[in-house]
């Protein structure tokens, strides 16, 4: 199927947007990838590419096993247009890997999977990672306008499910955290007899005394009970 006005864009990016209330970050990335091929005819594969600190990084939602065998060359290398993307531009194009300089090792390598052309968008996602929504071609010279703009609007979908998914995650550790405080202080309120007051204060002197996270700390005094 391909998707020629943008009246078919829209169409597809109000099921993509419906989708994320309903399923899981992974699922949704691999809806966004699985649109890109729909709505960019000239991709014949794509993935996304995370990198987090310590130069860790996930290959995701790839419409087939080429875009990992891409990402592994490329944190091998420590270059291409997938990293460059997530790490720096916000579109990186090569139109010809016979004739791309700036991935001396990446490009040949590449060019020995069949691959002929490019197209990576930046996700704009937390701080802590990075990421790149990447196209591939097996024919060069095929991007267009219409290709990089469609391609922009899916990168930026996907971005929102990952903040998305990463919000949720952080709220359920807050609420975790939490919960942990209130049962570390019932503990301590009912061990020494002081009040609710007094029993914070003591979580919060023995956390900064120690210098570990208050919720760490009400981990241990749990851990302690009985």
């Amino acid at each position: 199927m391909t998707f020629d006005s943008h009246g078919d864009l829209a169409h597809r990016m109000a099921e993509l947007a419906r989708a994320v209330a309903l399923q899981s970050v992974e699922d949704v990335l691999r809806d966004v990838t699985s649109a890109a091929i729909e709505l960019i005819p000239e991709a014949d594969t794509a993935g996304i590419l995370l990198i987090g600190k310590n130069s860790t990084y996930e290959s995701l939602a790839t419409t087939s096993d080429l875009p990992n065998k891409l990402d592994e060359l490329q944190v091998t290398f420590g270059e291409g247009p997938c990293m460059q993307a997530a790490l720096d531009d916000i579109v990186v194009r090569t139109d010809d890997f016979r004739d791309e300089p700036r991935w001396p090792k990446y490009s040949p390598a590449a060019l020995q999977y069949g691959v002929r052309s490019g197209l990576s968008f930046k996700l704009y996602t937390a701080n802590r990672t990075a990421g790149a929504l990447n196209l591939f071609s097996f024919h060069p010279n095929v991007w267009t306008a219409r290709a990089e703009t469609t391609g922009m609007v899916l990168a930026a979908h996907a971005a929102a499910a990952i903040l998305s998914s990463r919000q949720s995650e952080e709220l359920e550790s807050a609420v975790a955290s939490r919960d942990r405080i209130g049962q570390a202080k019932g503990i301590i309120m009912e061990r020494f007899k002081v009040d609710d007051v007094q029993a914070f204060s003591l979580l919060r002197k023995l956390s900064q005394d120690s210098n570990i996270k208050l919720a760490d700390v009400a981990e241990q005094v749990i851990n302690t009970r009985g």
